[in-house]
């Protein structure tokens, strides 16, 4: 049985988008290589879908009371027309998503969560809702496309008559006709790269994804799937859920820990146990690996020290950018820090690497 298809699913093709299942949902892994992908990213610009992502409103009198109740990070210091990067945590500390809040008013808000994620973190919010707090799934009302690079707001400006450079980062705006299409849009993204997150009517997503296309020709914007998504996230050590965040793993064990603010007022989900991990150090923490003897490490390969586990890795890759084998790892603390070597068990094999500072790739301007 085939998936959930995005509006823009029907163009894939056109590009020599080649789908895989994604958590349900048909999606290009790449269209050209991912490193091809990867490399245009990091160096002009890529087109990515995101419309599998989920959105959802929260409403009322007492939205922000009920956010702060559910969310890590302090909704309060948000202003109009600004963004957050936020987790929503069971009462043990562990992770139900990791989200991004946009604020549009004092009593409405947006919350972007991860596609796999949308009916548990809906249902997650209705059975925590108090009165004058309205929660409404409007993910089939968006399509959202993703231009990332250091000349995507070159390109963006072609299409659109509103000055994106005073849309400075984790801002956004609304009502922005690109290609005479009205959207949202936010300097926001999950590559480490300067780009954009266009929300917008699923009707109008394949006008506007060839229009950014064809805007961007001479400066090299090429499509771009999952593949690509995930190494460039991977690089910047964006976490991703089910990898680096689970309903196992606290943000403050993710090293997300700044999007916890144990010091609000207000009492949230999780708050005790991540307070105490915040304060006292957690006993496990997320690294960065680097393989020493010729290997990769994958997504759930054992870590260990001197015959015993210390620890799993939750993404690993030949790095495009680095040309090098490295991981992010959730290891013992006591074996955390920078150059402490460990072995990684690959197939039948241990194998040498070492603990890197991360993030492994950070863009300079």
């Amino acid at each position: 049985m085939s998936g959930y298809k995005t509006p823009l699913y029907d163009v894939y093709a056109q590009y020599n988008g080649k789908t895989i299942d994604f958590g349900g949902w048909d999606l290009p892994v790449q269209f050209s290589s991912i490193k091809e992908e990867h490399e245009a990213v990091r160096t002009k610009a890529g087109l990515f879908d995101v419309s599998h992502m989920g959105e959802i409103e929260v409403k009322g009198k007492d939205a922000l009371a009920f956010l702060q109740k559910v969310l890590t990070n302090n909704v309060a210091k948000v202003k109009d027309n600004a963004c957050q990067y936020s987790a929503m945590c069971y009462e043990n500390g562990g992770t139900v998503d990791d989200l991004v809040l946009y604020k549009r008013g004092q009593e409405d808000y947006l919350l972007v969560v991860n596609a796999s994620n949308i009916g548990k973190d809906f249902e997650w919010l209705k059975s925590h809702v108090t009165s004058n707090v309205e929660v409404t799934n409007v993910s089939n009302s968006y399509a959202q496309i993703a231009v990332q690079g250091p000349l995507a707001e070159k390109i963006t400006q072609k299409l659109t008559s509103t000055n994106l450079s005073e849309i400075t980062f984790f801002k956004f705006k609304e009502g922005v006709l690109l290609a005479d299409k009205s959207v949202l849009i936010s300097r926001t993204g999950y590559t480490g790269e300067d780009g954009f997150e266009i929300y917008c009517n699923p009707d109008d997503a394949i006008i506007l994804w060839n229009s950014i296309l064809n805007a961007g020709k001479d400066e090299g914007i090429v499509p771009c799937g999952l593949g690509a998504r995930d190494t460039l996230r991977f690089e910047a050590r964006l976490p991703l859920y089910g990898q680096e965040l689970t309903k196992d793993i606290t943000p403050i064990e993710a090293a997300i820990g700044f999007a916890v603010k144990t010091d609000k007022e207000e009492d949230f989900l999780g708050k005790e146990v991540l307070k105490e991990q915040k304060e006292g150090g957690p006993s496990r923490k997320l690294v960065g690996i680097e393989m020493i003897d010729k290997g990769i490490p994958r997504t759930d390969y054992e870590v260990f020290k001197d015959g015993e586990k210390i620890g799993f890795v939750t993404t690993g890759t030949q790095s495009p950018t680095l040309k090098k084998n490295i991981g992010l790892a959730i290891l013992n603390k006591e074996f955390t820090a920078l150059d402490t070597e460990v072995e990684v068990q690959v197939r039948k094999r241990l194998l040498k690497a070492k603990v890197v500072a991360t993030p492994f790739y950070k863009r300079s301007n």
